[in-house]
């Protein structure tokens, strides 16, 4: 996560997100003189595979702790990103993030002052200080907008009292102290992924599902379509216009919201599972402002879920390194259907807006799954960090490598500074289509247009 905001920036420059392929950046008001460390949050739902109440679940298998499956975020017309009702889920998933943030910030922090190189800002958030202090000659702030944070170094920076030859300085540093400054950031939410899961394991275990056919139904609201027309939290659906749903929940799920999505103002007929009876039940999804049908419901799998837990020590780093393997594969292959399908899969790719919506939305509906909500997200920036791309902490290790190429020779900093300026504005320019688009998406406000 480090971004150089200085007017020459020097070579050891890169950022960082949260996101499959979403970027969400809010350059802080700053001085051309300061060279900053900076990340920022966003979101990829195709790493998430879910209800739309965002339960997180293992398929049932003879050995449950394999590779889990790979996650997907299901949104019901009118619950996209789930309804921001809680304040206590919000802050929940907020803390996620702050924790994220603090973490991989805090890990180019550690590997630049146990080297002994100058640092002289960290912050929580990005634009205008609402508290700070100083210790250590290093400023302490919390921002005004809690999209992500940096680390500040004062290479450039005239007003520093540090000679502009101080071998303490990261630009002045061999090129091995630079690569392990900016790496040390994917390091720790590495770390932090997998102290994650092993904490579930060892506290509430591993979740574990036994799939049943159709779709579940655990919350219907009050005046919504399916509320009119009879539908009822706990019904399961099990056919809809004649098709049946199988046990495999994604699949269901997906089907289900499809045909509410495609059917404004048309009945849908549902056969549904009301505890020992089947009825016959006709709903006609209202219409969206997009145009698409809504019955205001939330879906889930029809699932039974338990917990595993490990008998002992050696049986939980096994369970934990399962899953985290597991979860790792499935953020890689996120991310390789993001960058080779993106026409397909950009419209699941959200901003910091949907990762508080949608984790205050599993929050409030499990919270055993913000351990594994939160470790994908780690999991999530350390690897999409890590690709060799402009304005990414992966770029500026490139940057590295080609300096080492050169027998050490800087590359010009004008250079430098047009690849790393090209790519910010590109993640300015998409993190604040996708604020403004997740901001539009959520529930409440697409009631105000209704």
């Amino acid at each position: 996560m480090i971004i150089n905001l200085s007017a020459t920036p020097p070579t050891s420059s890169s950022t960082s997100v949260i996101s499959s392929s979403s970027l969400i950046k809010l350059l802080n008001s700053r001085s051309p003189k300061t060279h900053l460390s900076k990340s920022s949050l966003s979101f990829s739902t195709s790493f998430l595979r879910t209800s739309n109440n965002n339960q997180f679940f293992h398929q049932k298998r003879k050995n449950p702790h394999r590779k889990s499956d790979s996650f997907q975020s299901y949104a019901i017309p009118g619950l996209e990103f789930g309804a921001l009702e809680s304040a206590k889920s919000v802050l929940e998933a907020s803390g996620v993030l702050a924790a994220i943030i603090i973490v991989h910030e805090s890990g180019h922090f550690l590997a630049a002052t146990l080297q002994g190189i100058h640092v002289s800002k960290f912050a929580v958030g990005f634009g205008p200080v609402l508290a700070k202090f100083n210790a250590a000659n290093v400023e302490y702030s919390i921002r005004a907008f809690p999209l992500g944070g940096f680390v500040g170094f004062p290479d450039n920076d005239p007003n520093s009292d540090i000679p502009v030859d101080d071998k303490n300085l990261l630009k002045n540093r061999p090129i091995f102290d630079r690569v392990v400054v900016i790496s040390a950031g994917v390091i720790a939410n590495i770390i932090f992924a997998y102290t994650i899961i092993f904490v579930q394991v060892l506290s509430v275990g591993l979740p574990v599902q036994e799939a049943f056919p159709g779709v579940l139904v655990p919350d219907v609201r009050p005046l919504s379509a399916a509320a009119r027309d009879g539908l009822l939290a706990g019904d399961v659906i099990h056919t809809v216009n004649g098709f049946e749903l199988p046990k495999t929940g994604s699949t269901s799920v997906s089907r289900l919201v499809e045909v509410i999505k495609n059917n404004p103002g048309k009945n849908v007929s549902l056969r549904v599972a009301r505890g020992d009876q089947e009825v016959e039940i006709g709903i006609t999804p209202d219409e969206s402002v997009d145009g698409t049908g809504r019955i205001g419901v939330q879906l889930s799998p029809n699932v039974k879920i338990s917990k595993v837990k490990p008998k002992n020590i050696a049986e939980a780093f096994n369970f934990s390194s399962h899953e985290f393997m597991g979860l790792s594969a499935n953020v890689v292959d996120g991310l390789k259907q993001t960058f080779f399908n993106f026409s397909q899969t950009a419209s699941k790719v959200s901003g910091p807006i949907a990762i508080i919506a949608v984790g205050a939305e599993v929050a409030r509906s499990n919270s055993d799954g913000l351990f594994q909500f939160a470790a994908i997200l780690n999991i999530n920036l350390a690897v999409l960090n890590i690709l060799p791309l402009p304005a990414l902490d992966g770029g500026s290790l490139a940057l590295l490598l080609i300096e080492a190429a050169r027998g050490g020779k800087k590359i010009p900093q004008e250079v430098e500074q047009g690849i790393q300026g090209s790519g910010i504005m590109l993640v300015l320019l998409l993190g604040l289509v996708l604020i403004v688009r997740d901001t539009l998406n959520l529930d409440f406000i697409k009631e105000l247009f209704l």
